[in-house]
């Protein structure tokens, strides 16, 4: 077989629907945690190497495709996507296939979890338009996040899906590399791949779904035995729950070259999933008593207790601006503690006026006011500055660099507690320890570390951490599945593991 000529092109993002933080076009445009919005050759230069799909695809295709680059683009999770944006991007990445000449095959790095003002399926909306112009029978590989939402219009218009196989997500570039895989055997075929798809009956919360720990590690983990003559991949998207859309959900997709193999194997792992429902658990303690039980634990601990605050994940949509978990900090009095990133622009440029070792009177978070949220009001002293631009140095973003804008380290000047909390000015989650350590804070050297993620810290966090806490805390990442005020969902879904079925509220 000559070498093939493959489209690549990616467009991201994981929808909140609940999420007050709104999703722009300039939220694509400007990068932060991520890369802002590449065009052309240009994306080879910026995602080789990097532990992003298309990074991944493009290492593992460069020699036996000729790849025609069109664009990246991708936006921290927040609200729904503005309509304008999605239309946009869409008809960027349809004008470069428009231009692109004869292809053999489309490669699309795509999240799964899209909903925008229009479309509760964002990806299916976008394949739609694709294949308007590509037809239906050129061979498009996407791979997806493990948190993708998905559908079954979605799945028929994709001719096979690679979806991440860990949380916190270290395989990106793998799955990138594992989709070219698939694709080009699709090529050799000759012939499409057939799908089975399914969907699991009961939402996971995302503190639950890391493949770190169990159930999750041993699930995923049985995925690559599912391979067979017959059966080229199986995949596992654990969904993601703060989306009040009809598919919301885990759901299993399964490809091959026997239609029968293929079913069958979807069906061994939905068994699977349907006989572990007892073993998902969802950790949190309420925020004082979590830092109480960080506070008693440090006494004898050699290393940081690492505290989560999952419900006020940037990297789920949650604004990253709210002051539960620091007040607790605060008022039980924690002691060589910090907390990172609290997104409050405003105090951050406050501190760069001030200068380091000036003090001022800040009122930290609540940027977007949110129910059962209010600023902390304290006076604050400047221990560092920076620009926010820097190198992320952890398993999962290693090697990206960031671009969070003006950052501060500010220590609350307090007789009964010692909390100091980094600010910045781009909402992005701690998953990587450059956050603290780019502006002058060692984690390791800290009694209590606290971060704003609900899972992808665990990568580069849980090998320092004495313990790892998981809080519960206001924020606009619902973890307690049963009191999201879903009104879209499909009717008998079960509310989290053993949890109530959902019902739809009468008219």
């Amino acid at each position: 077989m000559s070498r093939p000529r493959i489209a690549i092109a990616g467009f991201q993002h994981e929808t909140n629907t609940f999420s007050p933080a709104p999703t722009r076009m300039e939220n694509f445009e400007s990068g932060g945690a991520w890369p802002a919005l590449t065009k052309g050759a240009d994306l080879f230069d910026v995602f080789h190497g990097l532990n992003i799909p298309l990074g991944g695809f493009i290492d593992a295709a460069k020699d036996d495709c000729d790849l025609v680059p069109i664009l990246w683009s991708n936006a921290e999770p927040g609200g729904y996507v503005a309509q304008d944006a999605f239309d946009r991007i869409s008809a960027m990445i349809a004008s470069g296939l428009e231009g692109a000449g004869e292809l053999d095959g489309l490669y699309l790095d795509l999240h799964g979890a899209m909903v925008t003002e229009d479309f509760e399926d964002g990806e299916g909306e976008l394949l739609r338009r694709l294949r308007a112009v590509v037809g239906p029978d050129l061979p498009i590989a996407v791979s997806l996040d493990l948190h993708g939402n998905l559908t079954k219009e979605f799945v028929e218009l994709a001719s096979v899906l690679a979806i991440y196989r860990t949380y916190p997500h270290v395989d990106m570039a793998a799955t990138g590399a594992r989709a070219h895989k698939l694709l080009m055997e699709i090529l050799a075929n000759g012939r499409p791949f057939a799908k089975a798809f399914r969907q699991l009956e009961y939402l996971i919360p995302l503190q639950a779904q890391s493949t770190m720990r169990e159930p999750g590690r041993r699930i995923y983990g049985l995925l690559p035995g599912f391979e067979s003559q017959g059966v080229a991949s199986v995949d596992l998207a654990f969904g993601f729950p703060p989306a009040d859309i009809h598919h919301c959900g885990t759901s299993i997709v399964a490809f091959g070259n026997d239609q029968d193999a293929v079913e069958q194997a979807a069906d061994s792992l939905l068994e699977t999933l349907q006989k572990s429902e007892s073993e998902f658990h969802n950790p949190l303690i309420p925020a004082n008593a979590a830092v109480r039980q960080a506070m008693d634990a440090a006494k004898g601990a050699e290393k940081p207790i690492v505290l989560a605050d999952p419900q006020d994940n940037p990297g789920a949509g949650a604004v990253g601006d709210t002051t539960g978990l620091l007040k607790a900090l605060v008022q039980e009095g924690a002691k060589n503690a910090c907390l990172g990133m609290l997104w409050d622009p405003e105090s951050a440029r406050k501190a760069h006026e001030t200068g380091v070792g000036g003090t001022f009177e800040a009122s930290l978070g609540d940027c977007l006011p949110q129910p059962d949220c209010s600023s902390l009001d304290v006076a604050v002293r400047v221990e560092a500055v920076s620009d926010g631009k820097f190198l992320f140095t952890g398993p999962m973003f290693g090697g990206t660099h960031a671009d969070l804008g003006l950052m501060a380290v500010l220590l609350i000047l307090d007789d009964r507690s010692d909390v100091r909390v980094v600010v910045g000015s781009r909402r992005a989650q701690n998953a990587d320890q450059a956050i603290y350590r780019h502006i002058g804070i060692d984690p390791t050297e800290q009694k209590i570390v606290a971060v704003k993620s609900a899972v992808h810290f665990l990568a580069d966090y849980q090998p320092i951490a004495e313990q790892v806490i998981f809080t519960e805390s206001p924020g606009a990442n619902p973890c307690q599945l049963d009191r999201i005020p879903f009104k879209r969902l499909r009717s008998g879904v079960r509310l989290g593991p053993e949890g109530p079925a959902y019902a739809p509220a009468a008219e």
